[in-house]
């Protein structure tokens, strides 16, 4: 046997059908990047912790982080000492707020809001982000609730 079990082949359908849908679904709203909404189902589903504590790390960090990509990015020019303050606050505010785990999501959040060229202003990308992550964490959560893994191989 090739190491395929019934578990696996459920657990790759159902991160399957979490991607397709958040696919969907942000593209039905003509999100600009949708493609955040299916890496973000992917990211809550696949979890090896509980979903609704990945969801809401992702979440937090990303609201986090893209409301400092949108002040940083709106209001400093471009570079790596600005880019580093933000990776730095971001880890601050975190640590003040409690919300540790939801660092690397920030963090992430402004990496690609002040390191990835766009046509649009940073407030705009950072809603837009913001959006598409929640929308993939919505889909990936729920179908990680009403459709759960109960056997480990």
């Amino acid at each position: 046997m090739t190491g395929i079990t019934a578990t696996t082949l459920v657990s790759a359908l159902r991160t399957t059908t979490a991607a397709a849908a958040a696919l969907l679904l942000a593209r039905l709203l003509k999100l600009p990047e949708f493609y955040w909404a299916p890496i973000s189902a992917i990211v809550v589903i696949e979890s090896t912790i509980d979903p609704r504590t990945i969801a809401w790390q992702r979440f937090a960090g990303t609201a986090l982080g893209a409301a400092l990509g949108a002040v940083v990015g709106t209001f400093f020019s471009s570079g790596v000492m600005v880019y580093a303050a933000a990776i730095l606050v971001c880890g601050v505010a975190c640590t003040i707020l409690r919300l540790r785990g939801a660092y690397r999501f920030a963090a992430i959040t402004v990496s690609t809001i002040l390191l990835i060229a766009h046509n649009r202003p940073a407030w705009s990308v950072a809603v837009h982000r913001c959006l598409e992550v929640s929308l993939g964490i919505a889909v990936g959560l729920v179908l990680a609730l009403l459709w759960p893994i109960r056997a480990q191989d």
